[in-house]
């Protein structure tokens, strides 16, 4: 009689965090971050913050601010830190949550969603949040110049925002940083989940099948531009964030209040301010993470001669 070995549950494994693939995603977002995406951002944050403007008038904004150069408002230091260590973050975070939710019974599906959810949080409370503060303060802070005074420097408004409200002060906004991150992660993670689904049915694969690189960008544009309605959450961020000035405004924004405030005086619409830059800004991180993906992961491969895991 043959010996019947049992065959269990494959054992689970936590995810290694390899410096190779830290390497590879704080390339890619910095590349992606100094190309089109600084412009995006400051286009999308001109629009939130002042809300009667047209897309075109937004672009005549900013270009008033400096030409090129206004486009790029925000970029050094603050958009390179969180390019760079945004990813680091996310991927320890994830890495983790995701182990946790498999060894309590998760589906791969839910389990990613959730490490994304929780990578997204975390993201936005250890880099993100004082970084896109900053970043707005930068880009709002026009009106002073208009006045006819010089603006201070990125490090003078720093120190002079902590000096008057301390960590709270340079991470005004965190909050709705944190709830547009997670259910950024959430929802681009199962759109584009769901987007894949529907390809391969067209293309007639068969699910596991690996994608060719155009389906994938599209796969993952899909999840990323449809992502976008949860652009209210980021017009609030800016409001929060944002040094415009306005007698009508509440003192000590929370995310309720600013959400008051906004729909009060601009309606829905208002709510939805800069959503086709940010349909935009979504795209371009798609092609910069999916088209130059392989092109990066064979540079750092050959940098660090360790091979990449991580997916893009």
């Amino acid at each position: 009689m043959a010996d019947a070995t049992a065959v269990g549950p494959p054992k689970l494994e936590k995810k290694p965090v390899k410096f190779s693939n830290l390497l590879l995603g704080a390339g890619l977002n910095m590349f992606e971050v100094t190309t089109l995406g600084q412009p995006l951002e400051v286009v999308k944050t001109t629009m939130a913050a002042n809300r009667g403007d047209s897309f075109a008038g937004a672009l005549s904004r900013v270009w008033s601010r400096g030409g090129v150069l206004g486009y790029y408002q925000g970029l050094i230091p603050w958009a390179w830190i969180e390019a760079s260590t945004k990813g680091a973050v996310l991927l320890f975070v994830a890495s983790e949550a995701e182990y946790y939710a498999k060894s309590f019974g998760a589906s791969d599906f839910i389990s990613g969603i959730g490490g994304g959810m929780a990578g997204g949080v975390a993201q936005a409370y250890a880099t993100m949040g004082f970084c896109t503060c900053m970043k707005t303060v930068e880009i709002t802070q026009h009106k002073i110049a208009q006045a006819g005074v010089k603006p201070p420097s990125t490090w003078a408004t720093f120190m002079d925002i902590y000096r008057k409200e301390g960590i709270r002060g340079i991470n005004k906004g965190v909050n709705a940083v944190a709830i547009r991150q997670t259910t950024n992660w959430g929802s681009r993670f199962g759109l584009s989940r769901l987007a894949e689904s529907g390809i391969r049915k067209v293309t007639g694969k068969e699910e596991g099948q690996k994608l060719g690189s155009m389906e994938k960008i599209l796969a993952s544009g899909l999840g990323g531009g449809l992502s976008a309605w949860n652009q209210p959450i980021e017009v609030i961020r800016v409001e929060m964030q944002s040094k415009t000035e306005d007698p009508n405004r509440p003192k000590n924004l929370t995310v309720g209040k600013t959400l008051n405030y906004i729909y009060s005086n601009n309606g829905l619409k208002g709510l939805y301010r800069g959503v086709t830059p940010r349909i935009g800004l979504g795209v371009w991180q798609t092609i910069c993470m999916v088209a130059l993906g392989d092109m990066a992961k064979e540079a750092v491969e050959k940098l660090t001669g360790d091979k990449v895991t991580a997916k893009h």
